[in-house]
């Protein structure tokens, strides 16, 4: 890596999961658009022809006009020779294939338990940790080896346990996780304020959020647009659109797997009196099972989609038609602006610019009522070779018990991960507000059922 003033080159970054046909390409987008950084991604994925693939397609990406920095990418065959000396460390991977996520999210509703995502919380996220977690401990014991130094972006979920089995792995690991989910809730909150109060639309950088809790259960306790307080503007807009959005109320809404009318987020607002940021779907998973996933009826009251694996799938083979198409040069690689923030922190970083985010971390007192250690969701400033969380404050006692509640049923989920303890984890599983719902002889016949189906992955467990 070589600093030339206001510009870095020769930057190292490793891609685990560098086959990937959504995040990998959006992360080439990203590096493409910004003309202050340069380098090599190395791509790294057990489907070496994937990596190869988008070796290709990124190494196409130069000859676009609009291309501001011309990256290199290569495909490499082993980790240890995507991480050597790396710089940034990008972990995007799916744990096992879309047969066993079928099985996380599907199995359930046999017991008429339904999951509107199922990968990070739930019968299915916990099913998913459990076969996730020997893959990061992996991952970050090969940083410890081949990059101590560097910087380690995750995208995987389940995020919060994800992150503490990279930081269990590996304590000195510079690892932070990274999800786009309050950023749609601060678009929300833009939208509210042009409607309510009668102005042009923000930006949503302009939206200033104080945020806490665990990812996809994170919480706004402040909300702010110049001179605005947006909590009394949010309120006005939530009691107005109670019902749903107006502008998607005639949706399908089963049939539209990631739409929603944001009714499940405004609900919770004029319940507890805190803004609940991240998608409906995510959120409703989080509460007890008969708020708003009973029954797929319900679900349609609520105006939110599960989200069957059959659509991903079928999304997935569009995806590699497109792979295929790029790979081929029979379709232009598009540069667009994707939203996420990856690249912008990496600047940071190298110390280009400042800027202040919601990220992943272990937490140090910036949560003063969640435990030490544990993994929460909060703002963080990024600077030259530094994340230091910004102080969040208490959880409100209003939403206490509900985040206290998942954090512990996480560090359970952690603890049996680490320890490969199968009852441990059935323990977190017995207790999860979405189980809850059916009896224990029933939970443990799904439980059981849940391992053998993914039992390809749990061999440390099965020992």
């Amino acid at each position: 890596m070589k600093h030339h003033g206001n510009r870095v080159d020769d930057i190292r970054i490793a891609y685990v999961g560098g086959g990937s046909r959504g995040w990998a390409w959006g992360l080439m987008s990203d590096l493409a658009r910004v003309d202050d950084i340069c380098g090599t991604v190395y791509l790294y994925d057990i489907d070496h022809k994937a990596a190869h693939y988008n070796e290709v397609i990124g190494n196409g990406i130069k000859e676009l006009e609009d291309c501001k920095s011309p990256w290199n990418y290569k495909a490499v065959d082993t980790l240890e020779e995507a991480l050597n000396g790396a710089d940034f460390v990008v972990i995007s991977i799916l744990p096992g294939t879309f047969d066993e996520m079928e099985s996380d999210v599907h199995t359930p509703e046999k017991y008429g338990i339904y999951q509107s995502v199922g990968d990070t919380a739930g019968p299915g996220g916990i099913i998913r940790a459990l076969r996730t977690i020997p893959m990061l401990e992996v991952i970050a014991k090969a940083v410890k080896e081949c990059c101590p130094d560097a910087w380690v972006i995750n995208y995987t979920n389940p995020m919060t346990v994800c992150m503490q089995g990279l930081y269990r792995a590996f304590p000195e690991i510079k690892a932070f996780g990274c999800c786009h989910e309050v950023f749609g809730t601060q678009k929300f909150l833009a939208e509210a304020a042009a409607e309510i109060l009668g102005i042009e639309k923000p930006e949503r950088s302009e939206i200033k959020i104080n945020v806490l809790g665990v990812n996809h259960f994170t919480w706004i306790t402040k909300a702010n647009y110049r001179e605005y307080d947006l909590y009394p503007v949010y309120r006005e807009f939530c009691e107005k659109h109670k019902d749903g959005c107006e502008a998607q109320a005639d949706t399908n809404w089963m049939n539209n797997s990631f739409i929603s009318a944001e009714k499940v987020k405004m609900n919770l607002f004029l319940r507890f009196g805190y803004i609940a940021a991240a998608g409906d779907r995510h959120l409703a998973e989080f509460c007890p099972g008969n708020w708003f996933l009973k029954d797929p009826e319900t679900v349609s009251e609520w105006k939110f989609g599960l989200t069957s694996v059959k659509w991903r799938k079928d999304d997935l083979v569009k995806r590699l038609e497109k792979s295929q198409e790029l790979y081929d040069g029979k379709k232009k690689f598009e540069i667009n602006e994707t939203g996420e923030e990856g690249v912008r922190q990496m600047r940071a970083l190298l110390g280009l610019e400042d800027m202040v985010t919601n990220v992943n971390i272990p937490n140090k007192g910036q949560i003063p009522n969640l435990p030490m250690g544990a993994v929460v969701e909060t703002n963080a400033r990024f600077s030259a070779d530094s994340v230091e969380p910004v102080f969040a404050g208490a959880i409100p006692e209003e939403i206490y018990p509900l985040v206290s509640r998942v954090s512990a049923e996480q560090q359970i989920i952690s603890d049996a991960c680490y320890e490969r303890d199968l009852d441990k984890a059935f323990n977190a599983f017995i207790c999860d507000p979405l189980v809850t719902t059916i009896g224990w002889d029933d939970a443990k016949k799904l439980f059981d059922e849940m391992v053998e189906n993914t039992k390809a992955y749990l061999g440390e467990y099965l020992k």
